[in-house]
């Protein structure tokens, strides 16, 4: 299978190429500098330089772009209309690496986490952010997108235990009352959903059994 990683010299975008690579996916890192993933092949490039025809031959893109400051957060919004943009109408499926705020209270789906009134402060403003990106894509039918929500606590420096639960649009714990997951093996999710294809047009979230 044929798959792009774009902003893949992050601490996340690295670890979904190494899962992929060693699952022997023929993967092609994307990056604005140089390749600093495990990746042979490799792709210079900003995301908003990226054109249909740079993404043609892929079977999926994934991005695991990510953005912290004030003035860098409205690019969860521009950098997913973009990729939705030179994706459309094609076969190739985009799967993006999202957050976890934009979960919702329960089965009605009508209360966002980051909108509660016990959500911290200080990650709103990347929650409500990266929640406009999750809105750009439920507003297309003309590309195979998939949207992945981590647990609550994303752990980059975690232990990779090799194994992981499926949940849907709701905040989701596991028996010990906990959300949580590290890098690791938000990416081997990631590379199930890439291989396997089975939740297009749809967001999952995945955390610890």
């Amino acid at each position: 299978m044929k798959i792009a990683v774009i902003a893949a010299n992050g601490r996340l975008g690295s670890l979904i190429v190494k899962e992929a690579v060693e699952r022997g996916n023929d993967v092609t890192a994307i990056a604005r500098e140089e390749n600093r993933t495990v990746a042979k092949k490799f792709l210079k490039r900003d995301i908003f330089e990226l054109t249909e025809n740079d993404v043609k031959d892929f079977d999926v893109v994934i991005t695991a772009f990510g953005a912290w400051t004030e003035e860098t957060l409205p690019l969860y919004k521009t950098t997913t209309e973009h990729l939705a943009n030179i994706l459309a109408n094609k076969n190739t499926r985009f799967l993006v690496v999202g957050g976890a705020g934009s979960l919702y209270t329960d089965e009605s789906l009508t209360t966002q986490l980051f909108t509660t009134p016990d959500f911290p402060s200080e990650y709103y403003p990347i929650a409500s952010n990266a929640a406009k990106g999750l809105d750009v894509l439920r507003k297309r039918n003309d590309v195979k997108w998939t949207y992945i929500s981590p647990a609550a606590e994303f752990v980059y420096d975690a232990e990779r235990k090799g194994k992981y639960q499926l949940a849907g649009e709701v905040f989701t714990v596991n028996a010990e009352g906990k959300s949580e997951i590290s890098y690791a093996d938000y990416a081997i999710a990631m590379v199930d959903e890439a291989e396997k294809g089975n939740h297009i047009n749809q967001r999952i979230s995945v955390l610890w059994k």
